[in-house]
């Protein structure tokens, strides 16, 4: 599947980033507030129009000649931003007009080579439309888009232009080979996975972390397996440098996950699960895509005969309620369960294809339906009458019934676990529908 574009939303402090971010993610993820600096993590969120799929990510305000840290960060977080955008939205302020902080984003837009659009913000009314005038000077874009984030003014046109601005997607290329992807936080272990897989070092072509150009898709073949292996390692962590470390690792995980069929989520068996490796997971099981955990530097920790089940028990309690996935427990330096990964990644791949034909479904499935109904609501009985799987990138099931909208969660889930139980669906999501018949 093509991964989705990237838009980077960039400007100076306070021109109203963070509240178009809102509005295109439909979501108020980014914290909005006059006080300058206040986006300092990057937030990321999914938009859609006119059918076109992108990710956003909103970038804390660009600030030069100042001793703060954490703005030193931003300056840093906001050049990766422009590097790996195929889109960016220079956002300026009508009320303000061109200030020299303004002239020095534009020269380093102007130096990227990136295909801009430039915004005038806080146009709240057509009268002050002839304010964006000024911003042409600045000769990054032949057109001005005046809006207003806040009330939603001019942007309907400006994401007409957006979509139309985007590449085109690439053909998917047809293949029946899987594309893994190996996702995980720094230092886990991704990029020494993948060189025992590969057999060779990767080449990192610079120290800075998020300049890497090696290739992303890399064929492996091995063992009787074959697959494309979409690489998120090659980051290089050094002092000074973890909060651009954090968020470069998210853009490039972003990306793998909307490129694999089936995502290797690599987690420090030292630290256990952490805060930041379910928003991983979280992420995969959103974007529908397979997954199988890995415990690794299971070398280093202390065990006996109970540490693994025990362990794997707290990874499921985290991973609630996806507890259906493969945990499986390795180590890059005793190549322990390597291929075990391997070779569980590829039945992943398997169950999230599985096609079960209708006939077989209705006979599996509507005796126990019949033995366990669906409770009864306000005296009204549901009576669950034919099942069917759909087409879809994941396993989808339809089931007809006289009365939808009274079938529960915790009965949803019944379902999904007796289908999971019969049939083989570890590590990929099962999506439900309840329609009238």
């Amino acid at each position: 599947m093509p991964m989705k574009k990237i838009v980077a939303i960039v400007g100076r402090p306070n021109v109203g980033k963070s509240t178009l971010f809102n509005r295109l993610t439909e979501s108020r993820e980014a914290i909005v507030d006059p006080t300058s600096g206040v986006t300092r993590d990057r937030k990321y969120g999914r938009a859609i129009w006119s059918g076109r799929d992108f990710t956003v990510i909103d970038t804390g305000g660009y600030i030069t000649h100042s001793d703060d840290a954490f703005e030193g960060a931003i300056r840093e977080q906001v050049k990766i931003s422009i590097e790996e955008a195929d889109l960016v939205l220079f956002m300026l302020d009508v009320m303000t007009g061109i200030t020299d902080l303004d002239q020095e984003i534009a020269d380093i837009l102007r130096k990227s080579g990136k295909d801009v659009m430039v915004i005038s913000n806080k146009v709240d009314t057509s009268d002050k439309e002839l304010g964006s005038a000024e911003f042409y000077s600045i000769g990054l874009a032949d057109q001005v888009f005046s809006i207003s984030a806040n009330n939603g003014y001019g942007t309907g046109e400006l994401l007409d232009a957006l979509v139309e601005k985007l590449p085109e997607e690439p053909e998917e290329i047809p293949s029946n080979v899987p594309k893994l992807a190996v996702v995980g936080r720094p230092n886990v272990g991704k990029s020494t996975l993948i060189n025992t897989l590969l057999g060779k070092e990767r080449n990192i072509v610079s120290e800075i972390a998020g300049t890497t150009r090696d290739s992303v898709h890399t064929l492996y073949k091995g063992f009787g397996l074959e697959m494309e292996i979409v690489d998120t390692a090659g980051l290089r962590k050094r002092n000074k440098i973890d909060d651009q470390l954090e968020y470069y690792s998210t853009v490039r995980t972003i990306k793998a996950i909307d490129q694999a069929d089936v995502c290797l989520l690599l987690v420090d068996a030292t630290e256990g699960m952490q805060k930041q490796d379910l928003a991983i997971f979280y992420q995969i099981a959103e974007s529908y895509r397979g997954v199988v955990v890995l415990i690794n530097k299971w070398d280093l920790v202390e065990k006996d005969h109970t540490t693994m089940d025990a362990y794997r028990e707290r990874v499921k309690k985290r991973l609630e309620p996806y507890t259906d996935v493969p945990i499986l427990f390795t180590s890059n330096v005793t190549r322990q369960r390597v291929l075990h990964a391997l070779e569980t990644a590829v039945q992943v791949y398997e169950n999230r294809k599985r096609k079960i034909p209708t006939s077989q479904l209705n006979d599996t499935l509507l005796p126990i339906i019949r033995d366990n109904p669906p409770p009864a609501i306000k005296g009204k009985y549901v009576q669950i009458k034919y099942v069917t799987q759909i087409q879809s990138q994941v396993p989808t099931f339809a089931f007809f019934c006289n009365l939808p909208q009274y079938i529960k969660d915790p009965y949803k889930r019944f379902l999904e676990n007796k289908l999971r139980n019969l049939y083989d669906m570890s590590g990929v999501p099962v999506r439900l529908f309840f329609r009238k018949k």
